[in-house]
């Protein structure tokens, strides 16, 4: 399906990596200026590096979502442009642990970078788009954030309070032409899965049950998540808002 975002802005926190940087390069390739926001300056640094073929339709604002200046700092930025009209929010972080053992501290973390992140961009994208006439934002949020995962007590809560978010918002902003939906993937082939796979005493055997979870026998990639993210932005979604897109390869649907 051929996408068109010609003089179309966006914003997608967590892009200097995994699914934010996939849907950066299908926004930017679809003809769209991409504002990527990301807490390293090196990180950053090294995915324009990776942009490179866009030119200056790719930049890099450093933001660090936990920080409401930061995620206002980020949109305007994105809107340095002229508007924005596409705000995706993928940056996020993951814990395994069980609540015994969970500080109030790596809680509070959580919330601040999974939740707090995409509310506050959000909140502060709200009167770019509806001055663009509209535009649409997408959460990232979990197949956690569907369904309770063992040992992930915090990051459920977290990514389950972005998927009511998502839904509650979609609402308040329907009359203004902004359409806001969230991307469920299960497992996906990012640094972030590898981080975790790092911590396991056989990361091969922890991959291949991991894999075997999913009725399709694998995880996901970067690129499959951020394919659905480019339509849910698209005009080919016009009649989408306040939904929960599950990616997962069926992992929610057992």
């Amino acid at each position: 399906m051929p996408f068109d975002f010609e003089g179309r802005v966006a914003l997608v926190t967590g892009g200097t990596s995994g699914i934010g940087l996939a849907t950066a390069r299908l926004l930017l390739a679809s003809g769209a200026k991409v504002m990527i926001a990301g807490r390293h300056v090196v990180k950053g640094k090294q995915a324009l590096k990776s942009l490179a073929e866009f030119g200056d339709h790719a930049q890099f604002v450093r933001t660090d979502v936990a920080k409401t200046a930061d995620c206002m700092t980020a949109v305007e930025s994105a809107s340095r442009w002229g508007r924005l009209d596409i705000v995706v929010n993928s940056a996020g972080m993951y814990l395994e642990k069980p609540i015994s053992e969970t500080s109030e501290a790596e809680f509070r973390r959580i919330m601040d970078v999974n939740l707090n992140g995409t509310y506050f961009v959000a909140k502060y994208s709200i009167p770019e788009l509806r001055r663009a006439g509209g535009g649409v934002i997408i959460n990232v949020s979990s197949d956690a954030g569907l369904n309770g995962n063992n040992l992930c007590s915090a990051y459920c809560a977290s990514k389950g309070a972005v998927t009511v978010f998502t839904k509650a918002l979609a609402l308040e902003v329907a009359h203004w032409g902004i359409r806001v939906n969230c991307v469920c993937p299960g497992d996906v082939d990012t640094p972030m899965l590898e981080k975790q796979l790092n911590l396991a005493e056989d990361p091969m055997k922890q991959m291949r049950e991991m894999s075997a979870v999913h009725p399709l026998g694998r995880v996901g990639t970067a690129i499959e998540i951020a394919e659905v993210i480019r339509f849910l932005a698209s005009d080919a979604a016009s009649f989408v808002t306040g939904a929960a897109w599950t990616v997962d390869g069926g992992l929610t649907a057992q």
